[in-house]
């Protein structure tokens, strides 16, 4: 395989883990478990999925069905977590378990065949779909994070107005090759360390 997929899913992966995270922690606790209807979903309530989701799906993520026996989805949308640091010990799990099975994965894994309910997938496909799954809901953690939080929010992506000025930050680079969350990631690196020393 001409480009390194494992690294680029990777990459994909810790990006989607930072937004979402960033997100969560621009939350009061109170915000976390608020709904906005009985057909919607709290934060907290995205987050049991997505943990249970991913403990299920990459645990023994080459030898095993991806969801488990012992998988109970239908509670994941049940009010299980009633704390903040219950909602943050989940995702942090969840994504644990995640990337410690794909740093197991070699590029000659990638052709071989996995199952997610008796369906077969290749390894790729298999991690394909986990990339598009997590997305879509960090997407919708994301949003109600910014509904709630309002004028306070402080922006994931390019804020409002600034697109030509972070255009032009973008233009003055030299070409070359190099992975759009790669800015972003040292950025968040740059920031746990100033946290810690202080």
């Amino acid at each position: 395989m001409p480009l390194n997929y494992l690294k680029s899913a990777h990459r994909q992966f810790d990006y989607y883990k930072l937004l979402g995270g960033k997100a969560l922690s621009q939350l009061e606790d109170e915000a976390l478990f608020y709904s906005a209807n009985d057909a919607s979903n709290s934060i907290a309530i995205i987050v049991q999925h997505l943990a249970g989701n991913m403990l299920s799906r990459w645990t023994n993520f080459l030898t095993e069905d991806g969801e488990k026996p012992w998988r109970e989805r239908d509670e994941e949308f049940e009010m299980v977590l009633h704390t903040r640091e219950e909602v943050f010990q989940f995702w942090e799990k969840g994504w644990h378990c995640l990337f410690a099975a794909l740093e197991s994965i070699t590029d000659d894994d990638l052709e071989r065949i996995i199952y997610i309910r008796n369906e077969g997938h290749t390894v790729l496909e298999a991690i394909n779909r986990q990339i598009a799954h997590y997305s879509y809901h960090v997407g919708q953690i994301v949003y109600i994070a910014k509904l709630l939080v309002g004028e306070n929010w402080k922006s994931l992506s390019i804020p409002k107005r600034q697109s030509n000025h972070y255009n032009e930050s973008k233009f003055v680079q030299e070409k070359g090759i190099r992975h759009f969350t790669e800015e972003e990631m040292r950025r968040q690196r740059e920031e746990d360390l100033s946290k810690n020393e202080n």
